[in-house]
This record gives C-alpha cells, sequence and structure tokens, in this order.
C-alpha cells in the first residue's frame, strides 16, 4: 500500500468521524430546542386553557343572571294574570247574582203580561161583539151590506184618484214639452253655432296644369298608345282639348283621379313617357296613395282626439277623403258630425269621447268594400261589431238612420248630428250622389260576368269599357260579352241617352333574358 492511498483512507475517515460529530452536536441543539418549544407550547397552553375557564365563567355567570331575570319577569306576568283571573271571577259573580235578581224579575213582569192579555183577550172579545151589533145597526138603517158599502167607496176613491192623476199627468207632460223643446232647442242652436264648418262641393273632374302644350304631345304618345295605357292602367279618362296648358282627368271614383294625377305628375317630372313605365308608376302611386289613406286616417284620429281605433278602420276613414255623399266630402262630414256629438254630449252631461267616436265612424260603411247590397249603416255597424267597437258605439252607428232600433243614449245625438251637418245650405247636391251611385251599379253589372278583370266608366257615363283576361274569353265571346252587358244595363237601370260597352281584350307575351 503506497503513502496516496494511506492519505485517501486517512482523509475518508477524518470526513466520516467530522460528519458524526457535526450530526451528534446537531442532534443534542435540536433535542434542546425541542424541549424549549414543547415547555413554551406548554405554558402558552395552560394560559389558553385559564383564560377559556374564565370566560366560560363569566359567561356561565351572565347566562344565570339572564336567566333569573327572565323567570323573575314571567313570574311577575303570572301573577299579573292570576289577578286579572281573580277581579274576573269577583265580576262575574256580581253579574251572575245581578242575572238573578233580573231573572225574578222578568217572571214577575211575565205573570203581570199574562194576566193583562187575559183581561185584553175579553176586551177585544167585547170589542167584537159591540162592532157586529153596530154594523148590523148601520146595515139595517142604510139599507147595504158592509161589503157593498165598501164596494162603492173604494170605487168612488179609485175615480177620485184617478181623475187627479190624469190631471197631474197632463199637467207634467205639457211642462215637460215646452221645457224638453226650449231645451233641445238651445243645445242644437249652440253645437251649430260652435261647429259650423265651410260648406264642400265635390265633381267629377281634375284638372291637371302643364307647363307647355308641348307635353301633351309627349303624353297622347304615338297614335295615342300613351294615353290609352294610361286611361287602361287607372280607369280615368283623360281630355286633351285646345284647352291651353291644362288636361282634364275625368272619373266618378276621386281614388282613380288622384292616382292618375300623381302618375301624370310623376311621369312628367321624369320625362320618360311609355306604356311600360306608365304601368310601372301607376302601381307604385297607388302604393304611395294607400299609405297617405292611412296617415290621413291617424292624422284625423289625433286631431279629434279619438284613440284605440283598429288599424283597418284608421284606413277607412283616410278613405273618407276621397269619398262624397251627396257632393259633400265624407271626411269633413263625420268630423262635422264627431265634434257636433260631442258638443251636445257634453251639453247633456254624456261621455264625450264616446260621442265622438261614434259620430266619426257613422259612415265607414260608404267606404267598405264588403257586401256593397247592404245599407251603409248597418255596413258599418258590422265593421264597428268586428273591430271590437263598444256596444253604444255599433248601437250608434247601425241606428243613425233609424235602420236598427236606438239602444243608447249615443245614437240618437249621432242621427241628429248627421241630419244637422247635412241640412246645411250648400253643404250637399243630391245630383252628384245619384250621378255616381249609377256609374258604379254600371261598373258592378259589367264586374258580375266571368272572365272580367276590370271596369272603367268613362265619358260621363256615356261609356263602358271592360278588361277582360285573354286566356278566360276569346275574340268571339268579347262580342257576345259586349252584347249581354249592354241588355243587362238596358233592362236593370235608367240612364239619359246611350251607353257604349267597349269589350277589351289583350294578349301579352313576356319573356325575361337572364
Amino acid at each position: 500500500m503506497d503513502s496516496v492511498t494511506i492519505i485517501i483512507i486517512t482523509a475518508i475517515i477524518s470526513a466520516a468521524v467530522a460528519i458524526g460529530c457535526y450530526l451528534f452536536v446537531r442532534n443534542i441543539i435540536l433535542k434542546k430546542k425541542k424541549d424549549a418549544i414543547l415547555q413554551t407550547a406548554e405554558l402558552e397552553g395552560e394560559n389558553i386553557k385559564k383564560e377559556k375557564i374564565f370566560q366560560a365563567k363569566e359567561k356561565f355567570l351572565q347566562l344565570k343572571s339572564e336567566h333569573e331575570a327572565y323567570i323573575n319577569d314571567k313570574n311577575a306576568q303570572v301573577q299579573q294574570l292570576e289577578n286579572k283571573l281573580k277581579q274576573r271571577e269577583l265580576v262575574l259573580n256580581q253579574q251572575n247574582s245581578e242575572l238573578g235578581r233580573k231573572q225574578k224579575e222578568t217572571e214577575t213582569i211575565k205573570e203581570n203580561l199574562k194576566v193583562q192579555l187575559d183581561l185584553l183577550n175579553k176586551k177585544s172579545e167585547e170589542y167584537e161583539k159591540l162592532r157586529d151589533q153596530v154594523i148590523t145597526k148601520l146595515e139595517e138603517v142604510a139599507g147595504l151590506s158592509a161589503a157593498e158599502a165598501k164596494s162603492q167607496l173604494v170605487e168612488t176613491m179609485k175615480a177620485e184618484a184617478k181623475t187627479q192623476a190624469m190631471s197631474y199627468i197632463n199637467d207634467v207632460m205639457d211642462e215637460a214639452r215646452l221645457t224638453a223643446s226650449k231645451e233641445a232647442k238651445r243645445i242644437v242652436i249652440n253645437t251649430i253655432q260652435r261647429t259650423a264648418p265651410e260648406t264642400a262641393i265635390e265633381n267629377a273632374v281634375t284638372v291637371f296644369n302643364i307647363e307647355s302644350d308641348e307635353i301633351k304631345g309627349r303624353i297622347i304618345g304615338r297614335e295615342g298608345r300613351n294615353i290609352r295605357a294610361l286611361e287602361a292602367a287607372t280607369g280615368v279618362e283623360i281630355v286633351v282639348d285646345d284647352t291651353p296648358e291644362a288636361i282634364l282627368l275625368s272619373a266618378f271614383d276621386p281614388v282613380r283621379r288622384e292616382v292618375a294625377r300623381l302618375a301624370l305628375h310623376q311621369l312628367v317630372a321624369d320625362g320618360r313617357i311609355h306604356p311600360a313605365r306608365i304601368e310601372e308608376v301607376v302601381e307604385k302611386v297607388k302604393k304611395q296613395l294607400e299609405d297617405e289613406i292611412m296617415e290621413t286616417g291617424k292624422r284625423t284620429c289625433i286631431d279629434l282626439g279619438v284613440h284605440g281605433l283598429h288599424v283597418e278602420l284608421i284606413r277607412l276613414i283616410g278613405r273618407m277623403k276621397y269619398r262624397s255623399s251627396y257632393g259633400q266630402n265624407l271626411l269633413q262630414h263625420s268630423r262635422e258630425v264627431a265634434n257636433i256629438c260631442a258638443t251636445m254630449a257634453s251639453e247633456l252631461g254624456l261621455n264625450t269621447k264616446v260621442a265622438k267616436r261614434a259620430g266619426l265612424l257613422h259612415d265607414i260603411g260608404k267606404v267598405s268594400e264588403e257586401d256593397p247590397e247592404s245599407p251603409h249603416a248597418i255596413l258599418g255597424m258590422k265593421l264597428a261589431e268586428k273591430f271590437k267597437e263598444k256596444p253604444d258605439v255599433c248601437n250608434a252607428i247601425g241606428a243613425h238612420h233609424e235602420e236598427v232600433e236606438m239602444t243608447s243614449l249615443i245614437a240618437p245625438l249621432v242621427l241628429v248630428s248627421d241630419a244637422i251637418s247635412g241640412a246645411r245650405p250648400g253643404a250637399r247636391r243630391e245630383v252628384i250622389e245619384s250621378y255616381i251611385k249609377r256609374l258604379k251599379d254600371m261598373e258592378d253589372i259589367a264586374l258580375s260576368h266571368p272572365g272580367v278583370t276590370k271596369t272603367y266608366a268613362i265619358q260621363a257615363g256615356r261609356e263602358l269599357r271592360v278588361i277582360v283576361g285573354a286566356e278566360e274569353i276569346n275574340d268571339k265571346q268579347c262580342e257576345d260579352l259586349s252584347n249581354d252587358i249592354a241588355k243587362k244595363i238596358q233592362d236593370e237601370m235608367v240612364y239619359p241617352g246611350q251607353v257604349k260597352i267597349t269589350v277589351i281584350r289583350e294578349t301579352r307575351a313576356v319573356a325575361f333574358a337572364k
């Protein structure tokens, strides 16, 4: 073994001895620290234990004192209850003795009453005997029985009472007639003075102004194709004559005239006037006019303070703007009736909102396209019931021409208001109404035939243009159809002069290049 190995072994043994010494010393130090920590922990545990025991004793003493106070309070309450019960017992004993005394007094009173009742019965028997004797003697003296005398007295009193009652009723009725007539006149006069509007006369012609006569040629088009397309699309007769810078639009239906006027305005402003463009503009204008009708209905309801109407009723109110009744604008007439109804209702102490609502809706049957054979008042009542209006409003609409029985207080107000509005000087003109009705009946007769798609009465009713479907009717049938319509109009209608029936059958082929 060489010296290097010895050195290495010696170094290893020295290192092992040093490590062993370190571990031994370390264990001794850790044991001392452990003993110190355990001792400290035991001291702290004792202190905590003593503190907790002290706190528990304090809590016990506190709870004990609270319990004793609670027991004392309960004992005091029990003592109070016992005292109250003793007092109640004393009171009940006193009441019991008093009740016994009163019971004895009641028995004594009962005995006295029994004695007095016996005496009263004896007196009553004696009275009956004496009364019978007196009646017998009176019958002998008068020569009448008691029943006969009573009957005669009753009849006499009835006749006298009837005479007095009739006299009183006549006086009251006369006074009521005078008062009611005076009051009704006052209310009607005040209402007319407060709501009298301007007079309105409707006609069947609209003048369309143009900047120059050069535009007339463009509106007529090559060989009149533009004006024919416009008349076919709108159902309005367009009169282009020598009148400078003006074109006449003639039709009995104000909505058609308005559609034609607006369409012409757009076509002239745009400059492109040809059949395809005319049809496109007319369809666009019809949609715009429907929007304007809704806006008119909403604005009318807002102006009058009528809220909660169904959308379809609002649309019908807007259509009134383009409808006339005996030459009087129907919307103006309905607004006037609504205001008159509200004024009368306020004078009479009735509901002004319901009255105004009924007055506004009373003529909606005139602008409805449903069931044209029914009277407009009945049709309007059915529409109001359909759209959930109140029964008073529905009855007022249906009864304003006395076609149904009036069951509400608002109904006679609507009747009177409608008469006031229509009877004003210059308000109505029956000639226009009968003329419009004749043209409408003429169109309806043509529409009743199968295959007819559109009908337009033009030339003031002297010509009826009938447009038929090319797929349903051929050229030969067109001739038969015109003869049938002419015969039916001749048999069913009364009209001046003669009516020309023109049946138009047009075939179109449409294809799209994609």
